[in-house]
């Protein structure tokens, strides 16, 4: 039996080393980086066309682009600037409503899917409706049609998969090629290129629209999503090992996200799944929710801030990703993941506080410095909740988790554009603070499953050591 044990593992060794020869086209990397330069050079720039297209209809001449001492004296008290900023905010909150409503149901179908189909054909498609969506954000401009066709542009867009799916299928992608204990890292290194695709268009973004306006940034956001597209089609190999063909539209995909949740293969992974999705939630929700205040904040007064400096400020905020996975490969030598995670959430906490009180532009940027290990604990959960499910439910499991994500963003965009019109009279930083709080929620769940973990794993010890 021994010898048959050593035997047994060369067999199951072989479909992985072929796709190893060959690590050019088995980087999904590339794919996300130009995926998320589109989706970053036109989150900004969208909601700054939305401020001058609306600013313009209502006879509000902004200063910020125009004049680079920001916004004047009296803006403080500009109840037309107030009212231009309460509406794109609004518009902001029925664009993302719709992609969201639209995208929940087409990235439990594809997820899934793709376990069985395998990962390309989850990426070549909703790379597509971006590029589609970029064109109709084109059409706005060139043809001054009505700014209610960016949601037009964004529901399509969320037909298939939108960016979630994209990001669905890039973590399933690694969790298929990567072993076990270098998953976490392999895991931040892709949210690193979330990182420095922001950095790259908020940078480029705002200096071009600047210079050239709006026009010419989106036809790169256009460009981008095309190769992301061609480069999913032509280039990417496959990582699902047992390809079968399933049925698309079928109800067993979103039966195999409830079942991920309801029948996991340990008992303790039921609990665990659910928690750490809880934990990932409020998280990603306070990231979306300040990274979507960010731009309306910096325009308004007291920073008043122009376009060059919100670009600034939008890569400073992206610089996180990359300092932050420098950080996690550092403290892994010496921390679990889960300890790794609490120090970035204390450092998210701690920027925010300090921006919720910013009045300067470098007491702005000093709160975006004490972020610089806030991306750590998304990398760390992400790759905890991989571990909790079996090879063929990644796909599955990372789709629940777009899905999360997508609802993130949606009660992100809902909560805190909402605070921050209602208490843009008393604290304009108030929703930083919010977030801030909400914040100490996953640092207690992360730092008690460990604890428990920790527990569990020396009574096991124990239990062993004292049998016979």
């Amino acid at each position: 039996p021994s010898m048959a044990a050593m035997a047994a593992p060369p067999p199951a060794e072989p479909p992985v080393p072929p796709g190893r020869r060959c690590p050019s086209v088995l980087a999904v990397e590339p794919l996300l980086f130009l995926a998320t330069v589109s989706l970053g050079l036109q989150g900004p720039l969208a909601t700054q066309y939305l401020w001058d297209r609306l600013g313009a209809e209502h006879g509000y001449s902004d200063r910020n682009s125009t004049d680079s001492a920001g916004c004047g004296d009296n803006a403080t008290a500009d109840p037309l600037r107030q009212e231009v900023e309460a509406l794109v905010s609004h518009w902001n909150l029925y664009i993302n409503l719709g992609g969201f409503f639209v995208s929940l149901f087409s990235v439990t179908l594809f997820g899934p899917w793709s376990d069985s189909v395998g990962r390309r054909p989850a990426l070549i498609l909703p790379a597509a409706g971006m590029a589609l969506q970029t064109a109709i954000y084109l059409l706005v401009m060139y043809l001054e049609l009505h700014v209610a066709f960016f949601l037009l542009g964004r529901i399509l867009s969320g037909l298939t998969g939108d960016y979630n799916l994209i990001l669905a299928s890039c973590f399933s992608y690694v969790a298929d090629t990567s072993e076990r204990r270098a998953r976490t890292f392999r895991v931040a290194i892709l949210e690193a290129c979330l990182g420095t695709a922001g950095m790259v268009a908020s940078i480029g973004g705002g200096q071009w629209r600047k210079a050239q306006g709006y026009i010419n940034p989106f036809w790169l956001a256009f460009a981008s999503s095309l190769a992301a597209t061609l480069y999913a089609a032509l280039f990417l190999r496959e990582s699902v090992k047992q390809k079968k063909a399933a049925k698309l539209f079928t109800l067993s995909h979103y039966k195999a996200v409830y079942r991920l949740y309801t029948t996991p293969e340990h008992p303790s992974s039921r609990w665990k799944l659910a928690l750490y999705s809880l934990a990932f939630f409020v998280i990603v929700t306070v990231h979306f929710g300040a990274k979507d205040i960010y731009v309306l904040y910096e325009l308004g007064f007291p920073l008043c801030w122009a376009s060059d400096l919100i670009g600034y400020g939008s890569a400073a905020s992206y610089l996180a990703y990359l300092s932050s996975l420098a950080g996690l490969r550092l403290l892994q030598l010496c921390l679990e993941d889960t300890w790794v995670a609490e120090m970035g959430l204390v450092s998210n906490i701690a920027g925010l506080v300090v921006m919720s009180l910013a009045t300067t532009t470098p007491l702005m940027f000093t709160g975006y410095g004490i972020l610089f290990l806030s991306m750590a604990a998304t990398p760390v959960i992400r790759s905890k909740l991989s571990k909790l499910v079996s090879e063929t439910e990644q796909g599955a499991l990372f789709a629940s988790v777009a899905c999360v994500e997508g609802l993130c963003s949606l009660v992100a965009t809902g909560v805190f554009n909402s605070l921050y019109a209602a208490t843009l009279h008393f604290m304009r930083g108030f929703p930083f603070l919010f977030g801030a709080i909400l914040l100490l929620i996953p640092a207690a769940i992360l730092g008690w499953i460990q604890i428990w973990d920790s527990k569990h794993d020396y009574n096991h010890f124990q239990d062993a050591s004292l049998s016979p």
